[in-house]
């Protein structure tokens, strides 16, 4: 099992990338709720769940998926 799929950038698929995005994004945006504005929005936490669990599926998928083989079109 190749376990860098879980971290190397150009081993993620699409859903790591945007859970990681997405993780990193709402981590800025809660930083900046929290030390600029001073306010906090009820429920932003549940945004940490939703990317864990489809960086959780996206893992799984890579790990345990089969590797694309493209689309062919017969004629």
């Amino acid at each position: 099992m190749d376990f860098s799929k879980l971290y190397h950038p150009s081993a993620l698929n699409s859903y790591q990338f945007i859970a990681l995005t997405g993780l990193i994004m709402s981590g800025g945006a809660h930083l900046l709720l929290h030390f600029v504005f001073h306010h906090t929005v009820q429920g932003f936490n549940w945004l940490y769940v939703c990317w864990a669990a489809l960086y959780v599926i996206g893992t799984l998928r890579n790990l345990f998926g089969k590797p694309d083989a493209g689309h062919h079109h017969h004629h």
